[in-house]
């Protein structure tokens, strides 16, 4: 099952049901009127979601329309969490080793998480808008799941029985920002602006066989400014599943359903594969070279992240954004 959220004037959007092909979709009227009701009663409203996208599917939608990203705003335009995890460890294997460090053990006995901001999604074709380019623009590709209720203290298997939903992301990070906050040991909500995701959620049995082990056997890919940088395969070499990543989360508290969880950054130990984040290309130079060469984003710039299935099709539709100057002071 496919399922986006249409903009509407809200600030939640209206459920839309969308095609397997991405062509077209309907609205979820009479079933929920937004995303988050659906997850809240998942088990009475998803079957009901299912058979009108089983229908949709087979010609019969009921006021079906041409289904454009554009006017889609993030699947779940607020939430109430948003966990980034650090999933890859070869990402962070490269950053330490290019400030010549090594990584604690403890990276990887159990996974890195920060605590993002919920409150403010950006739609998959909206702009990343920033004042200032030197603080240091990146893109981050990866991807995220939405849970369901997962109590305080859930195994792993547990936590996997309660994923709902997957999505792409573009966790945008202001890396020149990032120093100052993490030294001083708290997180670091200013080098995290408004975070991006892909044009739809979709059901973890639309991934068919690439869906297994709580991973995603599929290449992530990343365009900056039109040209192919990274197709890292987001099963491979993720040291912490999505099980395990909520488990971690849900240690010490609940999680309630509408929760997402991101992977981080997809890296892959084959350098061949290229990159999801800039600052990952940045640290394979000052390795190799003892310098970084490649720049961060500036205005103007482009960024498309999408993931294909194994006929070349494009799951979650893909997520187009451009960076863009704003003023300091002027809301989006």
């Amino acid at each position: 099952m496919k399922l986006a959220t249409l903009k509407d004037g809200t600030r939640d959007g209206q459920l839309i049901i969308v095609s397997r092909d991405l062509k077209t979709a309907q609205v979820a009227d009479g079933i929920a009127p937004t995303l988050q009701r659906a997850l809240d009663d998942w088990g009475f409203i998803a079957p009901q979601l299912d058979e009108a996208y089983r229908l949709l599917n087979d010609g019969k939608g009921r006021r079906s329309f041409d289904f454009d990203p554009a006017n889609c705003m993030a699947p779940l335009p607020r939430a109430f969490q948003w966990a980034g995890g650090a999933a890859y460890v070869n990402h962070l294997e490269l950053v330490h080793a290019a400030r010549n460090a090594e990584l604690p053990e403890s990276f990887r006995d159990e996974p890195l998480m920060h605590q993002g901001a919920g409150d403010d999604f950006l739609g998959p074709r909206d702009d990343i808008a920033l004042p200032r380019e030197e603080w240091g623009i990146d893109f981050e590709a990866g991807i995220a799941v939405v849970t369901d209720d997962v109590p305080m203290g859930a195994t792993p298997d547990e936590a996997h029985q309660q994923i709902r939903l997957l999505m792409l992301v573009n966790d945008v990070s202001l890396r020149k920002l990032m120093p100052d906050e993490l030294a001083k040991g708290f997180g670091f909500p200013q080098s995290k602006p408004a975070t991006g995701f892909s044009p739809v959620a979709v059901t973890p049995d639309e991934l068919g066989d690439a869906w297994k082990g709580g991973k995603a056997h599929l290449p992530l890919r990343s365009s900056w400014n039109g040209k192919p940088v990274g197709q890292p395969n987001a099963g491979v070499d993720m040291a912490f599943n999505f099980p395990q990543l909520i488990a971690h989360l849900a240690m010490t508290r609940n999680a309630r359903a509408g929760a997402i969880v991101g992977s981080g950054a997809v890296s892959n130990k084959d350098a061949k594969k290229g990159y999801s984040c800039i600052a990952e290309k940045r640290c394979l130079e000052l390795i190799a070279d003892g310098e970084a060469s490649t720049p961060f984003m500036v205005f103007g710039d482009t960024i498309r992240i999408e993931m294909l299935d194994a006929d070349g099709k494009s799951i979650f539709g893909a997520i187009e954004q451009t960076v863009k100057q704003t003023d300091l002071r002027k809301p989006r």
